[in-house]
């Protein structure tokens, strides 16, 4: 988002999802127990990104 300067309520706007949702996902420090695909896509298609731009495998 930050790349892209858009704001969680834009993002909310442009993919559809209510902005407490963009929110929460914006400020989890760990992966959610479960992230819909539909989800993850939508994220990459508003920030015009792959899933891989998004998510961080840590050990």
């Amino acid at each position: 988002m930050a790349d892209r300067e858009i704001e969680y309520k834009e993002l909310a706007e442009l993919t559809g999802m209510h902005p407490g949702t963009v929110s929460r996902h914006r400020n989890l420090k760990e992966m959610p127990e479960r992230l819909e695909y539909e989800t993850l896509e939508s994220y990459c298609k508003a920030l015009n990104c792959q899933p891989g731009d998004l998510l961080v495998r840590v050990e």
